[in-house]
């Protein structure tokens, strides 16, 4: 399936779930309605800011936009094939997202990502109704990474633990790509 068709086919059904309509959803997120209309038609290739708006206006962590549903009467497989992870290019940065976790149901998800030498992407992430917490392990090349006024480089091999609940940005200052793995963890109640 086509990334495009598979973020369209998750905020479509996260939306309807929630019971939101398309207004709605705009003003949560500060998204315009008509962005919305094309992401879930797969008529557009959203950034990663504007997927991760759509994220904490649905209440769910960015990686649940690329969560594979499969059959509704199938149990779903707790294999995740190389081949089948969805993988997802930012427009603007080009760095590379690809959702590693299987389709049944885990608290942890993983996500592996491959960040190009010079780019910046900035979330301006707010407290959402779930409790995201997330640890990145650096595997190749270097990154700063800020969360609210806090500031860190990783080098390979260091792993940073952080609660996704205010402005994060990501930059690689390198001159190589830069790859890391994300572990994410959500739940429905507020942890201190």
């Amino acid at each position: 399936m086509d990334i495009n068709e598979l973020i369209a086919r998750r905020v479509r059904s996260l939306r309807e779930k929630r019971g939101l309509s398309l207004a709605t959803l705009a003003e949560l997120s500060g998204v315009g309605r008509s962005t919305i209309s094309l992401i879930e038609r797969g008529e557009s290739s959203a950034t990663a800011t504007v997927l991760d708006k759509l994220a904490g206006a649905l209440g769910v962590p960015l990686a649940a936009l690329f969560e594979q549903g499969g059959d509704a009467d199938a149990e779903p497989s707790p294999l995740a094939r190389a081949a089948d992870q969805p993988v997802w290019t930012d427009p603007v940065s080009g760095y590379l997202r690809r959702h590693l976790s299987p389709a049944a149901p885990s608290p942890i998800q993983l996500v592996e990502v491959v960040f190009p030498p010079g780019q910046r992407v900035a979330f301006d992430t707010s407290p959402r109704d779930a409790d995201i917490r997330q640890q990145v392990w650096m595997i190749e090349g270097e990154m700063e990474i800020s969360l609210g006024d806090a500031r860190w480089r990783l080098a390979a091999g260091d792993c940073l633990a952080m609660r996704v609940d205010r402005p994060t940005s990501f930059h690689n200052p390198g001159t190589k790509a830069a790859r890391y793995l994300v572990a994410l963890v959500s739940s429905n109640r507020r942890v201190p």
